[in-house]
This record gives C-alpha cells, structure tokens and sequence, in this order.
C-alpha cells in the first residue's frame, strides 16, 4: 500500500492510542484465552485453541495495518474558515436526478462511517465534494453514469 491517508492530528493521536490498547490490552487477552485453552489438553482437538491462536493472527493483522495507516499518514488540518469543502466539513447537497438532500461530513478513511453520516474525504463521493462551495454543481462519476449533485451548504467545524 503506497497511498497516503489524510487524516487530522486528532485522527492521528486516536489511531496511536487504539494500537497501543490492541498491543498491551488485546494482546494480553488473547495470550491469556492461548494459556487456558494449552491447559485443556491435546491441541490437536482443541477448538478454543485455534480460535484463540486465529484470534491472535486478527489482531496481529489489525495492528499491521493500522501501522501502516499511520506510516502512511498525511497529516493535514480541519476546513475552516475556507469556502470549500474539506476535512471535518459538513457538506449538504442534492442529487438533481432524484432531488434526495443529503448531509455528510468529510473524514479521514480511518473515521468513515457512512451510517453516521462520516464519509471518507477520499471516497468518490467524499472527493467529489472536496473545495465545492454553497452553489456548486459539481459531478460524481459512478458505474451508472454521472450524477449531478448541487451543493447547497458547506459548514466548517
């Protein structure tokens, strides 16, 4: 993975502490689930065993990657007082086809979550919408064709 992730420094800091909480308190977890598991006795039949080592080879792998967000990491600063969009902006706009309005705010990847209405500044509709102003038409391209969305506010936080 060679993409770099934008994310603000307050992104950054909670991805060190959640790192740091799987790599002390998970791991001690899952060390201590292997422990009692090794004393139940043959491993070759032990199910929770295997659950606990393949427990530990997720957790090994979530780390790994949230590593390699964090080394891949562009540290930038939240929208404000800008006229676009940007990160930590709450942007409304409306679909000119369907005329449905929506409200997301702009988030690094790290924070999406698209049932909160936090989408990633680097999803297509995320970098649609980044340096668009109140007014804007701008177009989103999709496996359907392209869509017109008019922005019709831009708060910052």
């Amino acid at each position: 993975m060679t993409d770099t992730s934008r994310m603000t420094a307050a992104v950054r800091d909670r991805l060190v502490m959640e790192i740091e909480k799987l790599e002390g308190e998970g791991r001690r977890e899952v060390a201590e689930r292997i422990k009692v598991a090794r004393e139940w006795g043959d491993l070759k039949e032990n199910a929770e065993y295997h659950a606990a080592k393949e427990d530990a080879a997720m957790l090994d792998l979530k780390i790994q990657r949230l590593r390699e967000k964090l080394r891949t990491a562009e540290i930038v600063e939240l929208a404000s007082g800008a006229e676009g969009a940007g990160l930590g902006s709450q942007v409304t706009y409306r679909d000119e086809k369907s005329g449905r309005e929506v409200t997301h705010t702009l988030v690094a990847e790290f924070e999406a979550n698209p049932r909160e209405g936090l989408i990633s500044i680097s999803s297509p509709v995320g970098a649609t919408l980044a340096g668009a102003a109140a007014g804007d038409r701008v177009t989103l391209e999709t496996p359907q064709g392209e869509r017109a969305l008019e922005v019709v506010a831009v708060e910052h936080s």
